[in-house]
């Protein structure tokens, strides 16, 4: 579950994370009220406009701005809440900003010059460590600095049963070329930073940039942050956090229904029974010459309400050309499934406008195949994997 910055922030914070100060609007009245609040608790005279969408390289889309006033903060939140924000991690439509963070500006003058520095928290799958990713090029595109300057990259793994050492945390300021002040800000930070990783069960947690300020204090002036869902149920407030309105409105409808669903740009949808299966179902798709147009698991029970729900929650997507049905019949019997979707057909009638494939093996498959040939239902069956393939690939090309 992706969060906005704010509400990244707000964790980071109660770690104990030095964080750019920042107050949430929806209106640009809102904003001025949060700018004016900010002024009385940090004494900031300037302000930064930032867009809270679930995308990154906003201000390269015109997300983030700086107001030197009242009368900008005004100006420039009216321009940006309920414009569509397109940024290298949008689609080319974009994203619709419903409310703006109005922060505090901290790259105030001082005795030195303020610096910026990348760095993340995430699981390394190949070592089964977290690790700690930073680099002095903070405020840039983590993957332009690899492909560009690849040495300006260092990684610090992390034993989860250990937790982060103290040397490690040093080792890190000291590879940023930290001194003095700033060195033990750097090592409170990150031993911090890892805290809150932990604690909010996360499953990435980017800063970019941290802050070096110009009196050598270190904060997180963004966060990105993702959170584990399968975590949710022991952090009920940051469960409360999701904001539907930045997901695919069709992956919210099917969570709602109990459907493992995600939203892919093919033109084959895809109804299967267990996520193994699924991968090898959107194999088997490219294989044929087509795309898979989703991932969908209707889990181990498939009756006639669940695969109608199911098809409705595929046939919302207008570029699919077909429809691949392939279920194992361990669990739930091959002879039900196919009474499930005969069912599912005859209730939606002309909802489905897209030619059926349905592969059913495992228990009583040799039934199902009888059922739905015999069903008078526009649904095409088929028996072996390959079968399926040349069936999804002759509907394609016919259509």
């Amino acid at each position: 579950m992706n969060l906005h910055e704010y509400q990244g922030k707000e964790i980071l914070n109660s770690f104990g994370v030095r964080i750019q100060r920042g107050i949430v609007a929806s209106s640009h009245k809102e904003a001025v009220d949060a700018a004016k609040q900010l002024t009385a608790e940090t004494g900031t005279s300037w302000y930064v406009v930032k867009a809270q969408v679930h995308a990154g390289g906003r201000g390269k889309g015109g997300g983030v701005k700086l107001a030197k006033n009242l009368a900008e903060v005004e100006k420039i939140s009216n321009e940006i809440i309920g414009m569509m924000l397109i940024t290298p991690q949008t689609s080319a439509e974009g994203k619709k900003v419903n409310q703006v963070l109005i922060c505090e500006d901290v790259y105030y003058p001082g005795d030195s010059e303020p610096e910026e520095y990348y760095m993340s928290v995430l699981l390394n799958r190949a070592t089964g460590k977290n690790m700690i990713m930073y680099s002095t090029e903070g405020g840039m595109d983590i993957e332009t600095v690899a492909e560009n300057t690849p040495h300006l990259i260092f990684t610090e793994e992390i034993d989860p049963l250990l937790g982060i050492m103290p040397f490690q945390a040093r080792k890190i300021a000291f590879n940023l070329g930290l001194s003095g002040t700033a060195f033990k800000e750097m090592t409170k930070f990150v031993t911090n930073l890892y805290q809150a990783y932990i604690g909010s069960d996360s499953s990435m947690f980017e800063i970019n940039p941290v802050l070096k300020t110009s009196d050598d204090k270190i904060m997180a002036v963004d966060a990105k942050v993702s959170l584990d869902e399968n975590a949710l149920y022991r952090h009920r407030d940051y469960a409360a956090m999701r904001d539907l309105r930045e997901e695919n409105p069709i992956e919210v409808e099917a969570k709602a229904a109990g459907l493992n669903y995600v939203d892919l740009d093919g033109n084959v949808g895809c109804m299967v029974n267990g996520a193994g299966l699924a991968m090898g179902t959107m194999d088997l798709i490219k294989e044929s010459g087509g795309e898979p147009a989703n991932f969908l698991d209707v889990g181990g029970t498939a009756d006639a309400a669940r695969v109608e729900t199911a098809f409705g929650i595929i046939l919302k997507d207008p570029n699919v050309k077909a429809i691949l049905v392939n279920i194992f019949g361990g669990i739930v019997r091959c002879d039900r499934v196919a009474q499930g979707v005969v069912d599912a057909y005859k209730s939606m009638g002309d909802k489905i406008n897209v030619p059926i494939i349905c592969r059913l093996q495992g228990t009583n498959a040799k039934e199902a195949k009888e059922l739905i040939d015999n069903s008078g239902m526009k649904i095409i069956s088929a028996t072996e994997f390959q079968e399926a393939a040349d069936k999804v690939q002759a509907v394609l090309e016919a259509s």
